[in-house]
């Protein structure tokens, strides 16, 4: 009698206690009230010019990396992923790209993941609809009721028990009333200047979209340190670690929260296996 009447507490104890993106303190906590550190064109893995990662996606993923973002183009009606041009640097179809997704999601039920996909292409948003089936990656995808205010979100907890947990933003040609689920980024975020170099990784001006207020909108802080030759901006390598480290990462954040009365929902990153990545999304989110 003692087991079989004591293993259905154990049971409900240990689901009250289960994390959300690792951490039991993010279960009851808004979307719109968690930083995320985020990976800059994840999918482009090397130490190449147009490069911005050096781990897989899924090791990212592994790594705590939660936000990850990917730029897309048309190469011949396929969706691909390439870094301005097909020419320059082609990491594959998006459908590739999702697949990978999709399985580590599968194998973490307890995880919020955050998609921002480029559309420089003006690409038909039905075809990355039809990606998202192929793999399946849709059936996890969020769609909210309606356009939501910073205190709307939902919970991590909710996002998790209602099985969508995957949530999918488009810096360009969105069309919700077609794909709902993907939503249009600048509806929700303001972004800081894009490509920073040295002198700009601190400042947390409004860039895109332009002209637009904070109020109501989400924080995008690009935080991946560039440096220009002949006029062309190149991710910064060989100073990644120090840009990557909680000093350099907070004294954005701190500028942010001067300014703009809060901190930044996302700080996006080149390199995120090295510096103190996760140590700094810790500490921004107090856990």
């Amino acid at each position: 009698m003692r087991t079989t009447t004591t293993l259905p507490i154990i049971a409900l104890a240990a689901s009250a206690a289960a994390d959300c993106n690792g951490r039991a303190e993010y279960c009851d906590r808004a979307y719109s009230k968690i930083t995320f550190a985020g990976s800059h064109n994840s999918a482009f893995v090397g130490i190449g010019p147009s490069d911005n990662q050096l781990t897989s996606v899924t090791a990212q993923l592994n790594q705590g990396i939660r936000f990850l973002t990917t730029q897309t183009h048309d190469k011949d009606g396929v969706i691909q992923m390439c870094h301005t041009s097909c020419d320059l640097l082609d990491a594959g179809p998006l459908q590739d790209y999702l697949g990978t997704v999709k399985t580590w999601v599968d194998g973490h039920p307890d995880d919020v993941v955050t998609l921002l996909i480029t559309n420089q292409d003006a690409i038909d948003i039905n075809k990355f609809s039809d990606a998202f089936k192929a793999t399946g990656l849709d059936s996890y995808t969020f769609t909210p009721s309606g356009k939501l205010g910073l205190e709307d979100w939902p919970t991590l907890g909710d996002l998790i028990s209602s099985g969508n947990r995957v949530i999918v933003f488009m810096d360009y040609h969105s069309d919700t009333s077609k794909v709902p689920y993907i939503l249009d980024e600048f509806a929700y975020y303001f972004e800081t200047p894009f490509d920073p170099l040295e002198d700009q990784l601190s400042g947390c001006n409004i860039d895109r979209p332009a002209g637009a207020s904070a109020d109501g909108r989400l924080i995008l802080a690009n935080h991946n340190r560039n440096y220009e030759i002949l006029g062309i901006s190149l991710p910064d390598l060989a100073h990644a670690s120090g840009t990557n480290s909680v000093d350099s990462i907070t004294a954005q954040t701190n500028t942010c929260n001067d300014q703009h009365g809060r901190i930044p929902n996302v700080v996006l990153l080149d390199y995120v296996i090295l510096g103190d990545v996760i140590d700094a999304q810790n500490q921004l989110n107090s856990v």
